[in-house]
Protein backbone atom coordinates (compact mmCIF):
# COMPACT_ATOMS: atom_id res chain seq x y z
CA UNK A 1 0.00 0.00 0.00
CA UNK A 2 1.25 3.56 -0.54
CA UNK A 3 1.48 6.16 1.80
CA UNK A 4 -1.44 8.43 1.50
CA UNK A 5 0.51 11.62 3.04
CA UNK A 6 0.29 14.16 0.41
CA UNK A 7 -2.89 13.06 -1.28
CA UNK A 8 -4.55 15.85 -3.02
CA UNK A 9 -8.92 14.73 -2.69
CA UNK A 10 -11.11 16.09 -5.71
CA UNK A 11 -14.40 14.95 -5.97
CA UNK A 12 -15.32 12.53 -8.32
CA UNK A 13 -16.66 14.67 -11.48
CA UNK A 14 -19.56 11.59 -11.70
CA UNK A 15 -20.62 12.59 -7.78
CA UNK A 16 -23.46 14.89 -7.94
CA UNK A 17 -24.67 17.62 -5.20
CA UNK A 18 -26.51 15.50 -3.32
CA UNK A 19 -25.97 16.22 0.16
CA UNK A 20 -22.39 14.83 0.50
CA UNK A 21 -22.70 11.13 -0.64
CA UNK A 22 -19.31 11.40 -2.29
CA UNK A 23 -16.60 9.70 -4.14
CA UNK A 24 -13.10 11.71 -3.90
CA UNK A 25 -10.10 10.16 -5.54
CA UNK A 26 -6.30 11.03 -5.31
CA UNK A 27 -4.35 10.56 -8.22
CA UNK A 28 -1.40 12.54 -7.88
CA UNK A 29 0.32 9.45 -6.04
CA UNK A 30 1.93 6.45 -6.91
CA UNK A 31 -1.30 4.34 -6.67
CA UNK A 32 -4.82 6.09 -6.83
CA UNK A 33 -7.08 6.20 -3.99
CA UNK A 34 -10.80 6.15 -3.66
CA UNK A 35 -12.18 7.05 -0.53
CA UNK A 36 -15.64 8.29 1.02
CA UNK A 37 -16.02 12.26 1.31
CA UNK A 38 -18.40 11.94 4.44
CA UNK A 39 -15.71 9.82 6.44
CA UNK A 40 -12.21 11.17 4.83
CA UNK A 41 -10.11 9.63 8.02
CA UNK A 42 -11.61 6.15 7.39
CA UNK A 43 -11.19 3.23 5.02
CA UNK A 44 -9.65 4.14 1.96
CA UNK A 45 -9.62 2.00 -1.33
CA UNK A 46 -6.17 2.06 -3.37
CA UNK A 47 -5.73 0.69 -6.99
CA UNK A 48 -2.44 0.28 -9.48
CA UNK A 49 -2.86 2.87 -12.41
CA UNK A 50 -3.42 -0.15 -14.20
CA UNK A 51 -6.28 -1.29 -12.36
CA UNK A 52 -7.70 2.35 -12.19
CA UNK A 53 -7.33 2.38 -15.49
CA UNK A 54 -9.47 -0.89 -15.64
CA UNK A 55 -11.86 -0.38 -13.27
CA UNK A 56 -12.78 2.82 -15.15
CA UNK A 57 -13.09 1.52 -18.64
CA UNK A 58 -15.35 -1.33 -17.01
CA UNK A 59 -18.04 1.13 -15.63
CA UNK A 60 -17.89 2.59 -18.88
CA UNK A 61 -18.85 -0.32 -20.70
CA UNK A 62 -21.15 -1.71 -18.16
CA UNK A 63 -22.54 1.69 -18.57
CA UNK A 64 -23.22 1.46 -22.37
CA UNK A 65 -24.82 -2.28 -22.40
CA UNK A 66 -27.77 -0.93 -20.12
Amino acid sequence: MTDLTGAVWRKSTRSGDNGGDCVEVATNLSQVAVRDSKDPAGPRLQFSRTGWSAFLTALTNGAQHR
